[in-house]
């Protein structure tokens, strides 16, 4: 039948049907050139897991701070140096603690999220840390070396570190720059958490290849010194890497504790511990976005 011209259509509208699955956005810049590590790689893999259970979308850092609303958590992982987009990441730290933005590292952290300010005050409050200062006045405290590594407090990546022999501590400028002896370690070992609990642990036997790493069986005394620093930190839910190394001594000192975008090293694991590692990130994930907004 004809309906006639001036009754009015009946027209039928998909009713709106809420999603269960938790909004994501992941921050990553998937084309920054990484020495000896893939980002694009590790993120790939790690979002095409995470889609399991979220909806993922994957945006640049540059754009984070315009994209982040109306997800219900942000996740900054392989993000690059902070120094390479200095002002774009405080405008959205600014911008997602002023609206309640649920981020994944949680932007209380204490370690390299702050900068490297940590490792002298860790060195003064007895740490086993390298030893670190960022005073001239302080020098004397450091132990003596024939090399001294100056790296710059707001470093990433080894930019801007530089070695300098005992007789030129005098004449730096302090204020952005921290020093510390140079120490020829074992090797250097690192301890994956996620929240407080440890995932698993990796090292490079040979000093000279950083990022040439292998599974690492912790010992209980290892578990009990990298579990120091995340308890020192203000991180409930994320991913925190500390990075050590193994003195001549044969004690552990702290080199890094990286609590904003560490790189996993995924594809070093088996894929019993890939799994777990995944499994336990959704889970502290999904805690996240359960928090009530402050």
């Amino acid at each position: 039948m004809i309906r006639p011209r001036d009754e009015p259509s009946e027209r039928f509208e998909e009713p709106s049907v809420p999603s269960a699955r938790p909004r994501v956005l992941f921050v990553s810049d998937l084309a920054y050139p990484a020495k000896g590590r893939r980002y694009c790689d590790e993120d790939i893999a790690l979002t095409s897991r995470l889609r399991e259970e979220f909806d993922i979308a994957v945006c640049h850092p540059l754009d984070a701070a315009a994209l982040m609303t109306g997800f219900d958590a942000v996740v900054v992982r392989n993000s690059g140096p902070v120094l390479h987009h200095q002002a774009a990441y405080d405008a959205f730290r600014e911008r997602a603690l002023a609206e309640g933005v649920r981020v994944y590292n949680q932007l209380s952290g204490k370690g390299d999220m702050a900068g490297k300010g940590y490792l002298p005050e860790l060195t003064a409050a007895g740490f086993p840390v390298i030893p670190t200062v960022d005073r001239a006045e302080d020098l004397h405290l450091l132990p003596e070396a024939d090399t001294y590594v100056v790296k710059p407090r707001q470093g990433a990546d080894s930019i801007g570190l530089e070695f300098v022999p005992r007789e030129r501590l005098a004449g730096l400028v302090f204020g952005d720059v921290l020093v510390q002896p140079r120490i020829e370690f074992r090797y250097e070992v690192s301890f994956y958490f996620v929240d407080r609990t440890l995932q698993y642990a990796l090292y490079a036997p040979d000093p000279e290849r950083r990022w040439a790493l292998e599974p690492y069986e912790p010992t209980d005394e290892d578990r009990e010194f990298a579990r120091r620093f995340v308890e020192w930190n203000d991180i409930t839910y994320g991913i925190q890497r500390v990075d050590a190394c193994r003195a001549p001594g044969g004690e552990l000192l702290l080199v890094e504790l990286e609590d904003l975008n560490p790189y996993l090293s995924l594809d070093v694991l088996s894929p019993e511990a890939r799994d777990s590692f995944v499994a336990r990130m959704k889970t502290s994930l999904r805690a996240l976005i359960a928090q009530e907004t402050v």
